[in-house]
């Protein structure tokens, strides 16, 4: 079935661009134009991914990233941020709601599709994978369920496929090169900084328990996930 890409756009033309290049791309694309009647799609069902602009009247894109990350509904729904504002400050706000990636206008249509491509191919984990458990933390790929100490944790796609890695390769030294390598898959669009800005997401959702402390910073060489 073709992953349903719900594009949340107030400018007519960006949306249509949008629109037609999913669909050529095999994708099945829905349009609306502003954070209210994305919500109504949404309580109709969910889509695969959600391409959400900044700028929109009534509730902004920013304001909607974290109601969709509040909610357990939406909460594992890939969203990619399409705005104009491009500053890394603008960025960073974006990862910290919950976007799972940002992209700024103009933008190439090709390189938008290549970032789609990787946002569904890590959100949906190899699900024939056996759980995997290190120092009290317990991932299970195929209900897409992380346990520490027995308590549920909730993370973004991902921030699950990060924690995967790094629970799959203990003790060992992993560049942000290496990171977005394995995590990101086709990395070629993504900046090393979005690693770190995920780690530090990563790190919050463990601290309640303790678990943040796991993963090590390795200066001048990347991270490494320690079982103390």
């Amino acid at each position: 079935m073709s992953a349903r890409i719900l594009i949340v756009e107030d400018e007519p033309a960006i949306r249509d661009l949008l629109a037609v290049n999913l669909r050529h791309a095999g994708y099945v694309p829905m349009s609306v134009e502003s954070a209210e009647d994305a919500q109504k799609q949404l309580d109709a069902a969910l889509p695969d991914l959600i391409v959400l602009d900044w700028m929109l009247p009534g509730q902004s894109g920013i304001d909607y990233a974290k109601r969709l990350r509040a909610d357990p509904r939406t909460r594992e729904v890939p969203i990619l941020m399409l705005t104009a504002r491009a500053q890394e400050g603008d960025k960073l706000q974006g990862f910290d709601v919950g976007a799972d990636d940002y992209v700024t206008k103009p933008f190439s249509p090709r390189e938008l599709l290549a970032r789609i491509r990787a946002l569904l191919r890590r959100a949906a984990p190899e699900v024939a994978e056996d759980p995997v458990e290190v120092a009290g933390l317990r991932l299970e790929p195929g209900t897409f369920r992380v346990f520490a100490d027995g308590a549920p944790l909730s993370l973004s796609p991902t921030e699950f496929k990060l924690l995967h890695y790094f629970m799959k390769h203990v003790d060992r030294v992993l560049s942000r090169a290496k990171l977005l390598d394995n995590v990101w898959g086709d990395h070629v669009y993504i900046e090393e900084r979005t690693v770190d800005v995920h780690i530090r997401r990563l790190r919050v959702a463990l601290q309640p328990t303790g678990h943040d402390r796991l993963i090590e910073t390795v200066r001048g060489g990347g991270y490494r996930f320690l079982p103390r």
